[in-house]
């Protein structure tokens, strides 16, 4: 059965800047990912939500990002194989979240 992890991330950057946050973010975990031939990882935009899945090890991970005014909210199905690694994998994405969408001077 899927897990899912739902991250609330709030930010004060304008929905503008977020969304080129994340972008930049997502185009590097996609380099990384793919480098590594890890997974295949596919992902696409419809307005202010994005759409996100990984394929490998015979495991598929799916989510769905939507970039607010104040907070990104992320919410990620992981397939059964990866259910215990749910905490650990939340408090990374958080962590690494809160970084990327810190303000900048």
């Amino acid at each position: 059965m899927a897990q899912p992890i739902s991250i609330t991330i709030p930010h004060r950057l304008g929905k503008a800047e977020a969304r080129a946050r994340i972008v930049g973010g997502f185009d590097r975990l996609k380099s990384q990912i793919t480098a590594a031939h890890i997974a295949n990882f596919t992902q696409g935009w419809d307005g202010d939500r994005l759409t996100f899945q990984a394929q490998g090890l015979g495991q598929t991970i799916t989510g769905r990002l939507d970039v607010n005014e104040t907070d990104i909210r992320m919410e990620i199905d992981l397939p059964a194989f990866l259910a215990n690694l749910a905490d650990k994998i939340a408090g990374k994405l958080r962590r690494e979240g809160q970084l990327l969408l810190e303000k900048k001077p």
